[in-house]
């Protein structure tokens, strides 16, 4: 492809984003200049591109551990970020190397960007890959995110690009007393971008916006079970709080047999259930569980009501061998709970209940949160 066709791609990348409402101007001109098709080779230019997140490694069990993130959430957290020319910034997760491009293009020459990543393989990627696209000064370095980098120490803003389970000690020691931290923060298995700034003796949030992160890795790792049940459709359940008793071989024997329906009455969208249905769950119930599968025929989880690109998602109950997942009833946006293995009948008769109880709570989901962090 020629330069003015991938010309051409970015600045429709850039527009679409703009056009969403995510980008300001200065993030705008760095989407416009930065060339993510460097970043990522393995892809064609077409790919690069689309307004969409790209998975660049798989752990052995086909897990994705590295990606290019959305460019929209990159945007969206910029914007949380609020970076100014000449700032110092601190990365926790290189990824590709493009949002650290960004990244520098925003601080511009007077500033400087330290990307730090756990795998030596992603962190010489992402080094070469940055020199590639022009951008040499960008300092990468191959440590546990959870360390921080202390010799480029104070920072104005950090941002993390991978789910963390805490604000570390590291990263607000290292942090200017004036600084702001952005990370995807764990909220029992539920992801939201928070904009955190110091309040007195302990730091709070200024903004919450809803994402999807691949989870950190290394001594700050956290304690979910995630299991393939299906390597031929990828059917993998994650628990973000394990308990005793989870059987994965037991969990897809009972999946294999026709379960428990169980109509919530609860009608809604894709958009309620994502921001506030999936919180609700995570702040209400122990046993919750999400439940993915790549989108094939057949499929386990047909009537799914969230999904990500080619992957079918929902949330549910899940206790020793049973389970109970939500779905789409077969006519129209109604959810149903349907129950499998031991005690599936009484899971799905709890999940309704939770899904009863967050209609009558008035839906609440991501708008106004706070979350408020203390040593």
């Amino acid at each position: 492809m020629v330069a003015a066709d991938i010309d051409a791609l970015r600045d429709d990348l850039a527009s679409t984003v703009r056009a969403s409402g995510a980008a300001n101007d200065h993030v705008f001109a760095a989407l416009r200049t930065v060339p993510r098709h460097v970043f990522l080779p393995d892809v064609s230019p077409e790919e690069a591109y689309r307004d969409d997140a790209i998975v660049t490694k798989r752990n052995a069990d086909g897990q994705p551990i590295s990606s290019s993130s959305q460019p929209t959430l990159m945007a969206i957290r910029f914007r949380q970020l609020d970076i100014e020319p000449g700032a110092r910034v601190l990365e926790i997760g290189a990824g590709t190397g493009y949002n650290a491009a960004l990244l520098a293009h925003l601080v511009g020459p007077s500033g400087h960007v330290v990307t730090v990543d756990i795998d030596q393989d992603v962190a010489v990627r992402a080094r070469a890959n940055l020199a590639a696209a022009g951008f040499p000064d960008v300092t990468v370095i191959c440590a546990d995110g959870a360390v921080g980098y202390a010799p480029a120490a104070p920072y104005d803003r950090i941002i993390a690009t991978v789910g963390v389970w805490d604000l570390e000690p590291a990263w607000l020691d290292q942090l200017a007393p004036t600084g702001r931290i952005v990370v995807p923060l764990d909220l029992r298995g539920v992801h939201r971008s928070i904009e955190f700034e110091r309040a007195g003796d302990h730091w709070t949030s200024r903004s919450v916006m809803p994402c999807g992160f691949m989870r950190m890795r290394g001594s700050a790792a956290g304690p979910e079970w995630v299991r393939v049940l299906a390597t031929e459709s990828e059917l993998t359940v994650t628990v973000p709080d394990p308990h005793d008793g989870l059987d994965a071989a037991a969990l897809l024997a009972a999946w294999d047999v026709p379960g428990v329906d169980v109509d919530t009455g609860v009608v809604t969208d894709q958009q309620q259930v994502s921001d506030g249905l999936c919180l609700w769950l995570a702040m209400h119930e122990p046993r919750w569980c999400i439940v993915s599968e790549r989108t094939r025929t057949p499929s386990r989880l047909r009537r799914a009501p969230l999904g990500v690109q080619d992957l079918s998602l929902t949330i549910g109950l899940i206790e020793g061998t049973g389970v109970a997942e939500l779905a789409w009833a077969p006519d129209g946006p109604t959810l149903i709970a349907t129950g499998h293995g031991d005690r599936g009948a009484d899971l799905a008769a709890d999940l309704v209940a939770q899904v009863r109880a967050w209609d009558a709570a008035g839906r609440p989901g991501t708008r106004g949160l706070r979350i408020d962090a203390y040593p």
